[in-house]
Protein backbone atom coordinates (compact mmCIF):
# COMPACT_ATOMS: atom_id res chain seq x y z
CA UNK A 1 0.00 0.00 0.00
CA UNK A 2 1.73 3.43 -0.76
CA UNK A 3 1.59 5.94 1.77
CA UNK A 4 -0.94 8.26 0.09
CA UNK A 5 -3.61 5.27 0.43
CA UNK A 6 -2.41 5.00 4.11
CA UNK A 7 -3.41 8.32 5.26
CA UNK A 8 -6.32 8.16 3.41
CA UNK A 9 -7.83 5.21 5.62
CA UNK A 10 -5.95 6.42 8.71
CA UNK A 11 -8.08 9.65 8.15
CA UNK A 12 -11.30 7.65 7.61
CA UNK A 13 -10.96 6.96 10.84
CA UNK A 14 -10.78 10.33 12.40
CA UNK A 15 -13.06 12.16 10.05
CA UNK A 16 -16.63 10.46 11.46
CA UNK A 17 -17.75 13.32 13.77
CA UNK A 18 -18.70 15.79 10.57
CA UNK A 19 -21.90 13.90 9.98
CA UNK A 20 -24.71 13.57 12.21
CA UNK A 21 -24.93 9.60 12.81
CA UNK A 22 -28.43 7.74 12.15
CA UNK A 23 -29.60 6.09 15.37
CA UNK A 24 -30.11 2.03 14.71
CA UNK A 25 -28.33 -1.06 14.82
CA UNK A 26 -25.43 -0.11 12.80
CA UNK A 27 -22.38 0.41 14.77
CA UNK A 28 -19.37 0.65 12.87
CA UNK A 29 -18.16 -1.56 9.67
CA UNK A 30 -15.31 -2.74 8.07
CA UNK A 31 -14.38 -3.95 4.86
CA UNK A 32 -12.38 -6.61 3.38
CA UNK A 33 -10.67 -6.68 -0.26
CA UNK A 34 -9.08 -9.36 -2.00
CA UNK A 35 -6.71 -6.34 -4.07
CA UNK A 36 -6.17 -2.80 -3.89
CA UNK A 37 -8.79 -0.32 -3.99
CA UNK A 38 -7.66 1.56 -7.02
CA UNK A 39 -8.42 -0.98 -9.40
CA UNK A 40 -11.09 1.69 -11.17
CA UNK A 41 -13.53 -1.30 -10.67
CA UNK A 42 -15.12 -3.88 -8.62
CA UNK A 43 -12.75 -2.67 -5.60
CA UNK A 44 -12.55 0.78 -6.23
CA UNK A 45 -16.70 0.98 -5.54
CA UNK A 46 -16.66 -1.05 -3.11
CA UNK A 47 -14.28 1.56 -1.40
CA UNK A 48 -17.11 4.03 -2.16
CA UNK A 49 -19.36 2.44 -0.85
CA UNK A 50 -18.06 1.97 2.80
CA UNK A 51 -17.31 5.35 2.50
CA UNK A 52 -20.63 6.29 1.73
CA UNK A 53 -21.79 4.37 4.73
CA UNK A 54 -19.28 6.09 7.02
CA UNK A 55 -20.94 9.52 5.83
CA UNK A 56 -24.51 8.81 5.18
CA UNK A 57 -24.45 6.88 9.42
CA UNK A 58 -21.44 8.73 11.15
CA UNK A 59 -20.05 5.55 11.97
CA UNK A 60 -15.89 4.67 11.94
CA UNK A 61 -15.39 2.39 9.19
CA UNK A 62 -12.18 0.04 8.82
CA UNK A 63 -10.75 -0.73 5.64
CA UNK A 64 -8.05 -4.12 4.99
CA UNK A 65 -6.59 -4.55 1.26
CA UNK A 66 -5.04 -7.48 -0.36
CA UNK A 67 -6.59 -10.07 1.80
CA UNK A 68 -6.55 -13.12 0.68
CA UNK A 69 -5.83 -16.00 2.80
CA UNK A 70 -7.14 -17.78 5.62
CA UNK A 71 -4.98 -16.49 8.00
CA UNK A 72 -5.36 -12.95 6.51
CA UNK A 73 -8.90 -13.10 6.49
CA UNK A 74 -8.97 -14.83 10.14
CA UNK A 75 -7.03 -12.18 11.36
CA UNK A 76 -8.83 -9.15 10.06
CA UNK A 77 -12.00 -10.08 11.47
CA UNK A 78 -10.69 -10.51 14.67
CA UNK A 79 -9.24 -7.44 14.59
CA UNK A 80 -12.85 -5.94 13.50
CA UNK A 81 -14.40 -7.52 16.35
CA UNK A 82 -12.39 -5.74 18.84
CA UNK A 83 -12.45 -2.22 16.92
CA UNK A 84 -16.47 -3.13 18.05
CA UNK A 85 -17.62 -3.85 13.87
CA UNK A 86 -20.96 -5.51 13.77
CA UNK A 87 -21.16 -5.33 10.01
CA UNK A 88 -18.42 -6.89 7.96
CA UNK A 89 -17.87 -6.47 4.26
CA UNK A 90 -15.61 -9.40 2.28
CA UNK A 91 -15.62 -7.44 -1.48
CA UNK A 92 -15.67 -11.04 -3.27
CA UNK A 93 -16.67 -14.57 -3.26
CA UNK A 94 -14.17 -15.98 -1.81
CA UNK A 95 -15.04 -14.36 1.76
CA UNK A 96 -17.87 -16.50 1.63
CA UNK A 97 -16.59 -19.93 2.75
CA UNK A 98 -14.72 -18.15 5.05
CA UNK A 99 -17.25 -16.19 6.79
CA UNK A 100 -19.42 -19.82 6.93
CA UNK A 101 -16.84 -20.77 9.47
CA UNK A 102 -15.93 -17.49 10.99
CA UNK A 103 -19.91 -15.92 11.91
CA UNK A 104 -20.45 -18.57 14.66
CA UNK A 105 -17.63 -17.76 16.41
CA UNK A 106 -18.66 -13.68 16.56
CA UNK A 107 -22.40 -13.37 16.60
CA UNK A 108 -22.31 -10.07 17.44
CA UNK A 109 -21.35 -9.27 13.51
CA UNK A 110 -23.28 -9.62 10.79
CA UNK A 111 -21.05 -10.79 7.33
CA UNK A 112 -21.75 -9.97 4.20
CA UNK A 113 -20.02 -11.50 1.12
CA UNK A 114 -20.22 -10.95 -2.78
CA UNK A 115 -21.31 -14.20 -5.26
CA UNK A 116 -21.11 -16.55 -2.84
CA UNK A 117 -23.02 -19.57 -1.38
CA UNK A 118 -24.31 -18.62 2.30
CA UNK A 119 -26.79 -19.79 5.36
CA UNK A 120 -27.21 -18.94 8.69
CA UNK A 121 -28.27 -16.88 11.06
CA UNK A 122 -25.79 -13.28 10.60
CA UNK A 123 -24.81 -13.62 7.27
CA UNK A 124 -25.68 -12.70 3.45
CA UNK A 125 -24.28 -12.97 0.13
CA UNK A 126 -25.12 -10.27 -2.49
CA UNK A 127 -25.60 -11.44 -5.93
CA UNK A 128 -25.26 -9.64 -9.49
CA UNK A 129 -27.29 -11.01 -12.02
CA UNK A 130 -24.62 -10.70 -14.69
CA UNK A 131 -26.31 -12.56 -17.49
CA UNK A 132 -28.25 -9.54 -18.88
CA UNK A 133 -25.53 -7.37 -18.67
CA UNK A 134 -23.42 -9.48 -20.76
CA UNK A 135 -26.57 -10.60 -23.17
CA UNK A 136 -27.52 -6.81 -23.93
CA UNK A 137 -23.55 -5.60 -24.03
CA UNK A 138 -23.64 -9.23 -26.85
CA UNK A 139 -26.34 -7.16 -28.85
CA UNK A 140 -24.98 -3.67 -29.09
CA UNK A 141 -21.57 -5.29 -30.36
CA UNK A 142 -22.99 -7.76 -32.79
CA UNK A 143 -24.90 -4.29 -34.35
CA UNK A 144 -21.78 -2.25 -34.15
CA UNK A 145 -18.85 -4.85 -35.67
CA UNK A 146 -17.56 -4.57 -39.29
CA UNK A 147 -15.84 -8.07 -39.18
CA UNK A 148 -18.60 -9.68 -37.75
CA UNK A 149 -16.33 -11.14 -35.14
CA UNK A 150 -16.32 -10.12 -31.74
CA UNK A 151 -14.56 -10.77 -28.09
CA UNK A 152 -14.84 -11.93 -24.83
CA UNK A 153 -11.77 -11.93 -22.37
CA UNK A 154 -13.11 -13.13 -19.34
CA UNK A 155 -11.64 -14.22 -15.76
CA UNK A 156 -13.51 -17.72 -15.28
CA UNK A 157 -15.89 -19.89 -16.81
CA UNK A 158 -18.51 -19.43 -13.72
CA UNK A 159 -19.09 -15.43 -15.16
CA UNK A 160 -22.94 -15.69 -16.58
CA UNK A 161 -22.48 -12.49 -18.42
CA UNK A 162 -19.85 -14.15 -20.89
CA UNK A 163 -22.97 -16.75 -21.73
CA UNK A 164 -25.56 -13.56 -21.95
CA UNK A 165 -22.91 -12.34 -24.30
CA UNK A 166 -22.58 -14.66 -26.52
CA UNK A 167 -26.55 -15.23 -26.52
CA UNK A 168 -27.19 -11.69 -27.20
CA UNK A 169 -24.86 -11.44 -29.70
CA UNK A 170 -25.83 -14.18 -31.81
CA UNK A 171 -29.64 -13.82 -31.43
CA UNK A 172 -29.26 -10.33 -33.10
CA UNK A 173 -26.90 -11.36 -35.62
CA UNK A 174 -26.93 -14.78 -35.71
CA UNK A 175 -24.01 -15.01 -38.85
CA UNK A 176 -21.17 -13.05 -35.64
CA UNK A 177 -18.29 -14.95 -34.69
CA UNK A 178 -18.34 -14.68 -30.80
CA UNK A 179 -14.40 -15.11 -29.58
CA UNK A 180 -14.25 -16.16 -25.97
CA UNK A 181 -10.96 -16.99 -23.98
CA UNK A 182 -10.00 -16.88 -19.90
CA UNK A 183 -7.47 -15.26 -18.04
CA UNK A 184 -8.48 -17.30 -14.87
CA UNK A 185 -7.68 -14.73 -12.51
CA UNK A 186 -8.89 -11.51 -12.21
CA UNK A 187 -5.99 -9.02 -11.91
CA UNK A 188 -3.69 -10.45 -14.71
CA UNK A 189 -2.96 -8.00 -16.97
CA UNK A 190 -0.33 -9.60 -19.19
CA UNK A 191 -2.25 -12.97 -20.04
CA UNK A 192 -5.24 -10.90 -20.87
CA UNK A 193 -3.36 -8.19 -23.31
CA UNK A 194 -1.79 -11.24 -24.95
CA UNK A 195 -5.62 -12.66 -25.20
CA UNK A 196 -6.23 -9.64 -26.69
CA UNK A 197 -3.22 -9.66 -28.89
CA UNK A 198 -4.15 -13.28 -30.46
CA UNK A 199 -7.73 -12.30 -30.79
CA UNK A 200 -6.77 -8.68 -32.87
CA UNK A 201 -4.77 -11.30 -35.41
CA UNK A 202 -8.19 -13.23 -36.15
CA UNK A 203 -9.96 -10.03 -36.82
CA UNK A 204 -12.07 -9.17 -34.17
CA UNK A 205 -13.18 -5.83 -33.79
CA UNK A 206 -15.20 -5.27 -30.53
CA UNK A 207 -13.90 -6.61 -27.30
CA UNK A 208 -15.90 -6.94 -24.18
CA UNK A 209 -12.88 -7.45 -20.93
CA UNK A 210 -14.65 -8.89 -18.14
CA UNK A 211 -12.17 -8.64 -15.51
CA UNK A 212 -12.24 -6.31 -12.58
CA UNK A 213 -8.17 -6.38 -12.28
CA UNK A 214 -7.24 -6.14 -16.15
CA UNK A 215 -10.03 -4.62 -17.99
CA UNK A 216 -8.75 -0.80 -18.09
CA UNK A 217 -5.38 -2.79 -19.81
CA UNK A 218 -7.29 -4.49 -22.47
CA UNK A 219 -9.13 -1.18 -22.95
CA UNK A 220 -6.43 1.20 -23.25
CA UNK A 221 -4.97 -1.27 -25.91
CA UNK A 222 -8.53 -1.20 -28.16
CA UNK A 223 -8.21 2.06 -28.36
CA UNK A 224 -4.54 1.92 -29.27
CA UNK A 225 -5.73 -0.19 -31.94
CA UNK A 226 -8.55 2.03 -32.87
CA UNK A 227 -10.75 -0.76 -32.31
CA UNK A 228 -14.20 -0.87 -29.94
CA UNK A 229 -14.45 -2.31 -26.76
CA UNK A 230 -17.38 -2.79 -24.00
CA UNK A 231 -16.28 -1.16 -20.67
CA UNK A 232 -16.94 -3.38 -17.37
CA UNK A 233 -18.27 -2.90 -13.79
CA UNK A 234 -18.06 0.66 -13.98
CA UNK A 235 -18.45 3.41 -16.39
CA UNK A 236 -15.25 3.50 -18.60
CA UNK A 237 -16.37 6.05 -21.10
CA UNK A 238 -13.73 8.17 -20.03
CA UNK A 239 -11.34 5.91 -21.27
CA UNK A 240 -12.14 6.79 -24.78
CA UNK A 241 -15.19 7.95 -25.97
CA UNK A 242 -14.93 7.29 -29.36
CA UNK A 243 -13.72 3.27 -28.23
CA UNK A 244 -16.06 2.78 -25.16
CA UNK A 245 -18.93 1.61 -26.76
CA UNK A 246 -20.81 1.38 -23.73
CA UNK A 247 -20.80 -0.28 -20.22
CA UNK A 248 -21.89 -2.93 -17.93
CA UNK A 249 -22.24 -0.98 -14.91
CA UNK A 250 -22.67 -2.59 -11.38
CA UNK A 251 -23.75 -0.24 -9.01
CA UNK A 252 -21.62 -1.69 -5.86
CA UNK A 253 -21.71 1.50 -3.72
CA UNK A 254 -25.61 1.44 -3.62
CA UNK A 255 -26.19 -1.96 -2.26
CA UNK A 256 -23.35 -0.95 0.03
CA UNK A 257 -25.87 1.41 1.39
CA UNK A 258 -28.91 -0.59 1.25
CA UNK A 259 -27.00 -3.53 3.70
CA UNK A 260 -26.11 -0.75 6.10
CA UNK A 261 -29.83 0.66 5.84
CA UNK A 262 -31.21 -2.77 6.35
CA UNK A 263 -29.28 -3.55 9.44
CA UNK A 264 -29.71 -0.36 10.63
CA UNK A 265 -33.45 -0.50 10.71
CA UNK A 266 -33.73 -4.62 11.15
CA UNK A 267 -34.74 -5.39 8.10
CA UNK A 268 -31.67 -7.52 6.67
CA UNK A 269 -32.57 -11.06 5.31
CA UNK A 270 -29.85 -13.84 5.49
CA UNK A 271 -28.64 -16.32 2.89
CA UNK A 272 -28.03 -15.32 -0.73
CA UNK A 273 -29.77 -12.34 -2.41
CA UNK A 274 -29.71 -11.61 -6.13
CA UNK A 275 -29.93 -8.17 -7.97
CA UNK A 276 -30.18 -7.38 -11.63
CA UNK A 277 -31.53 -4.09 -13.63
CA UNK A 278 -34.96 -3.81 -12.21
CA UNK A 279 -33.28 -2.74 -8.50
CA UNK A 280 -31.08 -0.24 -10.09
CA UNK A 281 -28.42 -1.61 -9.43
CA UNK A 282 -26.95 -2.88 -12.90
CA UNK A 283 -27.54 -1.06 -15.90
CA UNK A 284 -25.68 0.35 -19.17
CA UNK A 285 -23.59 3.24 -18.93
CA UNK A 286 -22.85 6.43 -21.72
CA UNK A 287 -23.31 5.25 -24.96
CA UNK A 288 -20.18 6.76 -27.24
CA UNK A 289 -21.31 8.91 -29.69
CA UNK A 290 -20.03 6.48 -32.34
CA UNK A 291 -23.34 4.22 -31.92
CA UNK A 292 -25.90 5.29 -33.54
CA UNK A 293 -29.25 6.78 -32.00
CA UNK A 294 -31.27 3.99 -34.12
CA UNK A 295 -29.31 1.11 -31.96
CA UNK A 296 -28.94 3.01 -28.77
CA UNK A 297 -32.43 3.53 -28.60
CA UNK A 298 -33.44 0.05 -30.01
CA UNK A 299 -30.87 -1.37 -26.85
CA UNK A 300 -32.69 0.68 -24.12
CA UNK A 301 -36.00 0.00 -25.26
CA UNK A 302 -35.31 -3.61 -24.68
CA UNK A 303 -33.63 -2.86 -21.31
CA UNK A 304 -36.93 -0.92 -20.58
CA UNK A 305 -38.99 -4.25 -21.22
CA UNK A 306 -36.96 -6.48 -19.58
CA UNK A 307 -37.26 -4.60 -16.50
CA UNK A 308 -40.69 -4.86 -16.83
CA UNK A 309 -41.43 -8.04 -17.77
CA UNK A 310 -38.09 -10.23 -16.87
CA UNK A 311 -37.99 -11.36 -20.58
CA UNK A 312 -34.78 -10.78 -22.71
CA UNK A 313 -35.69 -10.39 -26.43
CA UNK A 314 -35.47 -13.90 -27.53
CA UNK A 315 -38.07 -14.60 -25.04
CA UNK A 316 -40.43 -12.17 -26.19
CA UNK A 317 -41.25 -13.91 -29.34
CA UNK A 318 -43.63 -16.43 -30.25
Amino acid sequence: MNLFRKLVLILILFLVGCSQPVEGQLEKAGLLLSAPIDDKGWNAKAYQGILNIQSKFGVQVFVKEDIKTETQIIEAVDEFSRNGVNLIFGHSHLYADYFMELKDKYPEMYFVSFNGEVDGDNITSLHFEGYAMGYFAGMLSSEMTSSNKIGVIAAFEFQPEVQGFKDGALYNKDNVEVFVEYVHNWVDETRAIDLFTEMEELGVDIYYPAGDGFHVAVIKEVKKSGLYAIGYVGDQIDLGETTVLTSTVQHVEKLYEFVAESLNNGTLSTGNKYFDFEDGVISLGTFSSEVPDDIRERIEKSIEVYIATGKLPHERED
